[in-house]
């Protein structure tokens, strides 16, 4: 396959607020984000000659994205892919540019999960669908399952395992202080996180992200387009998507500590982009915690932590804001918030301000490189994104 890297290069972005926003419509956050990556670009709507949409809730085809920015008559897809949409959208647009189709695409993930359709209802049909009368796992039961597997494979008790896991909610709602942003911008503590009232044995409150309303949206050009509009564009290293079809729950010896979906997905973006040890040669990473059990298992998934270390690492502070490997400086799913379609390009924003220098108080030093991941499902039907970013200097 050939490589992505370098053909591509991100001129602008913008992002809403996310959280509970009842006076906004879904178009209103798309015109919010999308006017500031124009204005970041230095180009106009006019500019944009394809556009890619996702969303799971708030829009049918991609006339919603036509008519929130009065866009005339140019091709608009509607991308769906669970919580890997955001990534995917981007994805489309950068494989777009890089054929030749089109000088400046635009990725936009959107959702309004508060308000649309009566509250988080996410609509999933077959083979998904159980008419709500058994409902087996929603998503916090299938992820604790994930918890209390781990904590059983690597031998750790209850309260070591929760105290691992809650040292990651601290860590991101840390983080999530410093990004105005953000949707929870509170410090936490440790005891709080452990005592926290229980979701899904083991996981409690404080190991699951929020539900949020919120939009992100990325202009993507060509790198030799992009010298002449900015200095600090960023290029496009590496994606990798990976689709499963629920091979690992069907196969005994799965062992429900790790996502194959995720590890293919990064190990096609490191090949991508030439990247042999992720630990050394990423700067910051923006993980997938919509539960503290993920970001853990991501670590190892990603090439972080060697498999059952992370934990230690954990209590190290590598993957905290000063550490070795900065995880989540905006705080993740978990306190930035985690409107579904969206959150693949809230996370590239990040990293996008985190490699031009310009991420505030929770700048990473001399970041030049970035990832970002996602991992989206049930029932074990999963789908994993990986992308990888570099500065343009």
């Amino acid at each position: 396959m050939e490589s992505i890297k370098d053909r591509v290069a991100i001129v602008g972005m913008g992002c809403t607020k996310f959280g509970e926003m009842w006076d906004q419509s879904h178009r209103d956050l798309v015109v919010d984000a999308c006017y500031e990556a124009f204005e970041d670009a230095g180009i106009e709507p006019k500019d944009i000659q394809m556009g890619w949409y996702g969303s799971r809730e708030t829009g049918f085809t991609g006339t919603q994205l036509a008519s929130a920015l009065k866009l005339e008559y140019i091709p608009i897809s509607r991308v769906e892919n669970f919580c890997a949409g955001g990534t995917d959208t981007f994805s489309n647009a950068c494989y777009a540019v890089a054929a030749g189709v089109c000088d400046f695409g635009l990725a936009v993930g959107v959702e309004k999960t508060k308000d649309h359709f009566g509250g988080f209802n996410m609509f999933i049909v077959e083979p998904f669908d159980r008419t709500g009368v058994e409902w087996e796992l929603s998503p916090a039961s299938q992820f604790a399952q994930l918890a209390t597997r781990y904590f059983h494979h690597y031998g750790l008790s209850y309260e070591e395992g929760k105290l691992i896991l809650a040292k990651i909610a601290v860590k991101n709602h840390h983080n999530g202080t410093l990004n105005p942003k953000a949707h929870f911008q509170r410090e936490i503590t440790v005891d709080k996180a452990i005592k926290a009232p229980m979701i899904a044995y083991p996981l409690g409150l404080f190991d699951s992200c929020g539900v949020s309303d919120g939009c992100a949206a990325a202009v993507i050009t060509r790198p030799e387009i992009a010298k002449n509009l900015k200095k600090d564009y960023i290029l496009v290293k590496g994606l990798g998507l990976a689709c499963g079809a629920g091979q690992s729950v069907l196969q005994p010896e799965y062992d429900f500590v790790h996502f194959p979906e995720a590890v293919a997905a990064a190990q096609a973006a490191y090949r991508q982009a030439g990247i042999q040890d992720p630990r050394k040669e990423i700067d910051v990473v923006e993980v997938h915690d919509c539960f503290t059990i993920t970001e853990l298992i991501t670590y190892e998934d990603l090439g972080l932590s060697p498999r059952g270390k992370a934990p230690e690492d954990v209590e190290a502070g590598t993957f905290n804001l000063e550490g070795e490997v900065p995880v989540n400086t905006d705080g993740g799913l978990k306190c930035f918030g985690h409107p579904i379609s969206a959150s693949g390009l809230r996370m590239i924003y990040e990293v996008y301000k985190q490699l031009q220098g310009k991420a505030g108080e929770r700048q990473v030093r001399d970041a030049a490189t970035g990832l970002t991941h996602n991992i989206g499902g049930i029932n074990g039907f999963f789908t994993g994104a990986v992308a990888i970013f570099g500065r343009s200097d």
